[in-house]
């Protein structure tokens, strides 16, 4: 694989900004762990390459432990998920592949009764931007780990 363009820095004001939207969600009372759940189920519903591959080492920087980084892609039969972890994959796989009929009300009340409103519209606008990161290096063929001393991602011990 090799890159078409590295969009990062091509533009570097649209990256900036989606960068500081990122970190703004990452502020809110959401807890990183499952921040870093939906990074990491977007990007794999997405095939996105250089995002799962980030997020993944991001997560095991922030202290999340290996086997349920393999247990996200079946987390539903996984025992490792708390409920609101479990709401949070729930959603972002609603938001990621939607339906002709949008979200449904079972998906919305499980969302609701382990998130805040606030904290609704966090997780939302979060599997919003990571589709949007998703897309983007997509589109330009961004190449995984090619970024990881830039991003201190090499000190996740996945190589």
């Amino acid at each position: 694989m090799s890159e078409r363009l590295n969009h990062m820095r091509q533009v570097p004001a649209l990256t900036q900004k989606l960068t500081e939207l990122t970190f703004a969600l990452k502020k809110g009372t959401i807890e990183q762990a499952v921040l870093s759940l939906v990074e990491i189920r977007a990007s794999q519903l997405n095939g996105c390459a250089f995002c799962l591959d980030m997020h993944v080492k991001q997560a095991k920087l922030h202290g999340e432990r290996e086997l349920r980084l393999h247990h996200v892609p079946i987390w539903r039969e996984s025992p490792l998920f708390s409920d609101r972890e479990r709401a949070a994959l729930e959603w972002t796989e609603a938001l990621t592949r939607l339906s002709p009929y949008g979200v449904s009300h079972q998906i919305y009340a499980q969302a609701r009764a382990q998130f805040t409103e606030d904290e609704l519209v966090y997780l939302t606008y979060m599997v919003m931007v990571i589709n949007a990161w998703n897309r983007a290096s997509i589109a330009f063929q961004s190449v995984p780990g090619s970024q990881d001393k830039a991003f201190g991602l090499d000190k996740s011990g996945l190589a």
